[in-house]
């Protein structure tokens, strides 16, 4: 398989040697056993010498991996190369000790194989590395792919969804190459635009209503899509789900690591050519694209004003229209799905997050940029969340550049953007929203399951030089029943030894003991004490835990103590 995949990414490439090459369409990968292969290639993009490369099951890029809602998966991903990577499915909602952070790193030559069920909607997601400091250069190299999830609800709607003929991967990169033909990471000069991997694609699509799954894969650039002549066209999804009904544009940003599905009726076209753009001298200044990159003037980067493509138009890829297939779908649906979004009057936190710029401050537009005033730490977590509990999370940009925030784990929906409500192609479910330079978003989101008292989830910038420089958080999703008053911790309360061996003492003062239940939790969320005590000082029996990281919680009527512990 791997020598089959490899073989049609060279044909891809020897094409790419001429003007107006074939476009690249990723081989499908799919079954309850997905093996992915994390592997060094090098590949022929420019005139003179190959390029060091990437790929996942092949020299660049990786397999599209179908999936089914409902359905157990091991996802066993092989790191084959002399360093380290992750494996983050993006998008996913999955537990956080499988999702591919910097916490599940995949050591060389070894193999990672988390068995996920899959619950997620009907939507176009992907994977890609997430090592802290790599993230950059490993997307930039080629490791990344696309997922797509399929349901009931969608499979009953007229859609196109026969891939590689209506329905068509479109992952948009801008790259930058140095005078020997390798990939540049930290650069302004991404002036070079890969579809798939193919430079200056041309698609062949027939002559009916055609899907695009669209995916940012880009380090910080922002695209501003649409047609030639404003040809209409209609996104049915965002990030993580289906829209409640077709939304017609004529232009789409969409932001690093965000995708969108778009459905474009091109009946009555065959034998004619139709070019998607990126209209980048639309976009307002104040974005990675647009002719300026700060708002109000504010602040430059290293060589960004000599990109030829920043503030200007330029093509993604040119689709030849040829004849209608036999099942050809030809009308645009007026309804999809009726989506549920969290009920904001039952939210019980609104999180300020901040994001800032460090030393020029406002006129820094090149980063380190913070959150909350820091940097990343692998060793702190920023705050817990509840297990059930509806959060709202304003998130206020004081930089002069738009950056795209995400969050890990989870679908939010955008409730406003500088207190205006978004426009229908943003009100859908998300996991990315760019937040606009001097403004603030707010966002609603529900912890419906995966508690984890030691594995957090990610929050960050997804413009991967932003990220690996820091502008990231964590946050834990913790087992503890809503209405409960968590403490950070409690003076009248002493758990000891810690580390613990065999034996474990709890004391507490000014405590009715009776009303007290103490359970301790392992890594995985597994219970493996629950214990009643008649008094203080109370021992437990800890000889039959094995060595490693646990939590004991200590409930007492409404009140709750949670404190990480070690077993030796």
């Amino acid at each position: 398989m791997k020598s089959f995949i490899t073989t049609l990414v060279l044909l891809a490439i020897i094409f790419s040697c001429f003007s107006q090459n074939p476009l690249f369409i990723p081989p499908i990968l799919e079954g309850n056993k997905v093996n992915l292969h994390v592997q060094n290639g090098s590949m022929q993009f420019l005139a003179g010498g190959e390029t060091a490369t990437i790929g996942i099951n092949s020299i660049y890029l990786g397999p599209t991996v179908i999936l089914n809602q409902g359905d157990s998966v091991q996802l066993s991903v092989f790191n084959d190369l002399d360093e380290p990577t992750t494996m983050h499915w993006h998008g996913l909602h999955v537990p956080a000790r499988l999702d591919g952070s910097p916490h599940n790193v995949i050591q060389a030559h070894t193999v990672w194989s988390p068995k996920i069920k899959v619950l997620d909607l009907a939507a176009t997601y992907w994977y890609h590395p997430h090592l802290h400091g790599k993230t950059a250069e490993q997307v930039t190299k080629g490791a990344a792919g696309m997922i797509i999830v399929r349901d009931n609800q969608e499979s009953t709607l007229n859609l196109p969804r026969n891939y590689g003929v209506d329905d068509f991967p479109v992952v948009i990169q801008s790259r930058a190459f140095d005078s020997n033909n390798q990939f540049v990471v930290n650069t302004a000069d991404d002036h070079t635009i890969l579809i798939n991997g193919t430079i200056d694609p041309i698609l062949k699509v027939p002559a009916q209503i055609i899907r695009l799954r669209v995916l940012n894969g880009s380090t910080n650039r922002v695209y501003n899509i649409g047609f030639q002549g404003n040809h209409q066209f209609y996104q049915i999804a965002s990030d993580g789900g289906l829209l409640d009904s077709p939304v017609a544009l004529t232009r789409l940003m969409i932001a690093p690591g965000e995708r969108a599905e778009l459905l474009v009726n091109l009946s009555g076209l065959k034998d004619q050519n139709l070019d998607l753009f990126s209209f980048g001298s639309e976009l307002p200044n104040g974005i990675y694209g647009a002719a300026v990159p700060g708002v109000m003037g504010m602040g430059s980067i290293d060589g960004y004003s000599a990109n030829i493509l920043n503030g200007k138009n330029f093509k993604l890829i040119r689709l030849s229209v040829t004849d209608q297939t036999a099942q050809a779908v030809t009308t645009i649906p007026s309804k999809l799905v009726l989506m549920q979004k969290p009920d904001p009057n039952k939210s019980s936190v609104t999180r300020i997050i901040t994001l800032s710029a460090s030393g020029m401050g406002m006129g820094n537009l090149s980063g380190p940029f913070l959150i909350n005033g820091q940097t990343f730490s692998m060793n702190r977590i920023n705050f817990s969340a509840k297990l059930g509990a509806t959060e709202i999370w304003q998130i206020s940009n004081q930089t002069a550049i738009a950056h795209p925030f995400h969050v890990h784990g989870l679908q939010f929906f955008i409730t406003d953007i500088g207190g205006s409500q978004p426009d229908r192609s943003r009100q859908g479910r998300k996991d990315i929203v760019l937040v606009p330079a001097m403004q603030s978003v707010r966002l609603i989101m529900k912890f419906d399951d995966f508690s984890d008292p030691e594995i957090p989830y990610m929050f960050h910038c997804h413009m991967l030089l932003h990220e690996d420089d820091g502008m990231m958080g964590q946050f834990l999703v913790t087992g503890i029943p809503t209405g409960l008053n968590t403490l950070g911790d409690d003076s009248a309360i002493r758990i000891y030894p810690n580390p613990f061996t065999d034996r474990l003492t709890v004391e507490a003062s000014g405590v009715n003991p009776n009303l007290v239940t103490i359970e301790i939790t392992n890594s995985l969320g597994q219970l493996c004490l629950h214990q009643k005590i008649s008094g203080f000082p109370a021992t437990l029996n800890t000889s039959n835990l094995k060595a490693g990281i646990y939590a004991i919680s200590f409930k007492y009527g409404d009140r709750l103590l949670i404190k990480k512990i070690i077993r030796f």
